[in-house]
């Protein structure tokens, strides 16, 4: 990864090419490129990692904590949504601190407090406890998937910057899949504990990783205010913005759909169709496939259909895998492997759509896209947080009620993203 890459015109020879990579890019300007430096997206992607991993990776184990901890499955399932809540209420802060101060300062500071809050959670030996410590991982590990949506368009643009979304999709596809599997080896081998050690060391790794290779994307002249009146008035024009929220939600609604079987996982596969803690690779393992294939569909597509064109295939492949789960399970049982089979096509046109939707929201405010992609985040994040503690256990009694939820959320998502292409206008 050549640090001249991000640097063009007079802003080459300022910088200090002694330095180390990232203090050198702090001092340039810098400029949108055509393609990102080879390895870049990995490093984003592994960024955007730490959310799916710290909801997926200790579900093999609900059982196991419940009778460690002395608690009720209900109060285990809160501890997603300890989790969620100061997510969804940091979500308005990680991009609006990484406007005013840089990306790379917010992400290590996140990353090191997720770090530390991770073994807060190995020691816990009460309920109350474990609640406190997922609430700080919380606070800390939306850093990730917000700044580094914020990166993508601080570097790219048009085309380039679908490419990039797509592929770092690829990546962090992979998370939701393997990360119920790693926990539950984890979990065979050295108990639940041993699940929040290994996010422990995968955050330490990460702050390791952003120290030594991410550059500084935003420039010193491009920072932005941090005073009350002037974040208010931000926070109130996006918010307030109608196009903006109504592709906000139409993405929440759309993951909703397939996050609500994530949430739901582990009496939807261990009770219902009777698989073990280590068999949750039959849901994440087909899913992730769908997401990659995908993603890599959104890429291949980029320049050559628009993205409102690239968004409406997506959205047409994820409603025939909605009809068909819901058609599956009201003429049938649940059984392996066709009440597996929807997922992955659902996933396909999930991960279709979702780049193109993010880059529509996140230009309607290219001089505040740190910002907006808090918001975006707000939006999706508390709309889970609600499914995890109120909705998905209420549709997770049959196969047919999640089904049924699926294509709920679903149904409301395409409403509300066919009212949002009608009034929307980019900004030049």
């Amino acid at each position: 990864m050549s640090p001249k890459r991000f640097i063009t015109g007079a802003a080459c020879q300022q910088a200090d090419f002694s330095a180390p990579f990232s203090a050198s890019i702090v001092k340039a300007h810098v400029a949108p490129l055509t393609a990102p430096p080879r390895g870049f997206s990995a490093l984003l992607a592994a960024l955007a990692m730490i959310g799916p991993f710290s909801i997926d990776t200790y579900l093999p184990a609900f059982p196991a904590m419940s009778a460690s901890l002395g608690a009720s499955q209900v109060e285990v399932q809160q501890t997603l949504t300890a989790f969620m809540v100061p997510f969804a209420f940091m979500m308005l802060w990680h991009g609006a601190l990484s406007d005013a101060l840089g990306r790379r300062k917010v992400i290590l500071v996140g990353l090191a407090v997720y770090a530390l809050s991770s073994l807060f959670c190995v020691f816990a030996t009460r309920i109350e406890y474990l609640w406190i410590g997922r609430a700080l991982q919380g606070i800390s590990c939306g850093v990730g998937m917000v700044v580094s949506r914020a990166i993508v368009r601080d570097l790219l643009d048009g085309p380039a910057a679908q490419r990039l979304m797509a592929r770092i999709s690829i990546m962090f596809a992979i998370a939701p899949a393997i990360a119920p599997i790693i926990g539950g080896w984890i979990h065979a081998y050295f108990d639940w504990h041993g699940i929040f050690v290994f996010m422990a060391l995968f955050g330490a790794a990460l702050w390791l990783a952003t120290l030594l290779w991410l550059p500084e994307t935003l420039s010193p002249d491009k920072r932005q205010s941090l005073h009350p009146v002037h974040l208010w008035h931000a926070y109130v024009s996006v918010f307030s913005h109608g196009e903006f929220m109504r592709l906000s939600a139409s993405m929440t609604l759309n993951f909703n759909a397939m996050f609500l079987y994530v949430l739901s996982a582990p009496v939807f596969l261990i009770q219902h169709l009777g698989i073990s803690p280590q068999g949750f690779g039959w849901l994440f393992g087909p899913g992730v496939g769908g997401m990659v294939i995908g993603s890599f569909l959104s890429g291949q597509l980029a320049g050559r259909l628009s993205p409102r064109r690239t968004i409406a295939l997506g959205c047409i492949v994820m409603s025939l895998a909605a009809a068909a789960n819901l058609a599956m399970n009201l003429l049938m049982p649940a059984r392996l492997p066709w009440a597996i089979l929807p997922f992955p096509f659902y996933n396909i046109g999930m991960a279709m759509a979702m780049p193109s939707m993010q880059l529509l929201a996140l230009d309607l405010f290219p001089e505040k896209r740190g910002l907006a992609s808090s918001c975006q985040g707000v939006v999706q994040t508390a709309t889970n947080a609600l499914t995890a503690a109120v909705l998905a256990p209420l549709l997770w009694a049959t196969p047919l009620t999640l089904a049924f939820g699926m294509a709920g959320f679903l149904a409301l998502g395409l409403i509300v993203f066919a009212i949002a292409l009608w009034y929307y206008r980019a900004p030049a």
